[in-house]
């Protein structure tokens, strides 16, 4: 059996140890439309009972961690990570703004093993970040597993990346949530040095989790034997010039992943072919 999948297993049997929850940030940002019927539950119950989940059963493992746009590193949110490991090298993760009935679907992250990510095309490595720094600091966590589970689960996934976008901006420290996942999706980064994280947002989650960002830290010290350069480390310093680099959080020097990808709305085929415009996305 392969180690990740024996980790796993481990942890779903230490799962009964619990969490804090943690809702969506502010009730006024709920999603929009009158509640619930009972016509609506009854169907939804009958669906549960009826209807094949296969892909969502997979789910076996919950992280909590912070994510920065990468156009935009001040824009900052806290991610609520429901994944799957599909092999050894490849997850895949569907992303809540908080871990209760009421949170919202905000996006998606796909995580690589480092032997995968070199692998990529160069072209391709601007939209992967780095994950070192975020298991290091103790910022990315695994809530309700004993700190011995969760650090051997970390440990698996040093030097490893993700690919995030987020397609409901649903709001973080100074800045009001959208109502409804407006516009294109945002390529998300990751925080790679102290001082990238804004502190409230990081305390604010450690208060309502009861987690302890710097316990894990200095619990996972002999971790940073571990880890190697990464592509991306530095793609955020020219936003926090103040941050620094702890131990063991390196730039592997590739300028490439420090690039930007744009979206851009044009009109479709159709649309030039009779000559008219795109409407504009609601988000601007």
């Amino acid at each position: 059996m392969r180690r990740w999948a024996t980790t796993m297993a481990v942890l779903a049997c230490a799962g009964a140890c619990g969490g804090g929850n943690s809702g969506p940030e502010t009730a006024e940002q709920a999603a929009p439309g009158t509640e619930t019927t009972n016509r609506t539950a009854v169907l939804e119950t009958g669906a549960n009972l009826l209807q094949s989940k296969g892909p969502v059963e997979q789910i076996s493992y919950y992280l909590v961690g912070f994510h920065p746009s990468k156009a935009d590193p001040t824009m900052q949110m806290e991610a609520h990570h429901y994944c799957n490991q599909m092999t050894e090298d490849v997850a895949q993760c569907v992303l809540f703004d908080g871990n209760t009935d009421d949170a919202r679907m905000i996006g998606i992250e796909y995580i690589v093993s480092a032997a995968t990510y070199d692998g990529l095309p160069d072209e391709e490595k601007a939209y992967w970040h780095p994950h070192n720094f975020e298991i290091l600091s103790g910022q990315l966590r695994m809530p309700g597993l004993p700190d011995a589970i969760e650090k051997q689960a970390m440990t698996t996934k040093m030097n490893s990346y993700g690919k995030t976008w987020h397609t409901w901006m649903s709001g973080g420290p100074g800045r009001a949530g959208d109502p409804l996942p407006y516009g294109p999706a945002h390529l998300q980064w990751s925080f790679n040095r102290d001082g990238e994280a804004d502190a409230e947002l990081v305390e604010a989650r450690d208060k309502r989790m009861g987690l302890d960002t710097a316990e894990a830290r200095a619990q996972r010290r002999d971790l940073v034997q571990l880890a190697r350069p990464q592509g991306g480390v530095s793609a955020l310093a020219g936003a926090f010039p103040k941050a620094t680099f702890p131990e063991g959080v390196t730039d592997n020097g590739d300028a490439s992943t420090r690039a930007v990808p744009v979206i851009e709305m044009r009109p479709s085929a159709a649309a030039s072919r009779d000559g008219d415009q795109a409407p504009p996305s609601p988000g601007g």
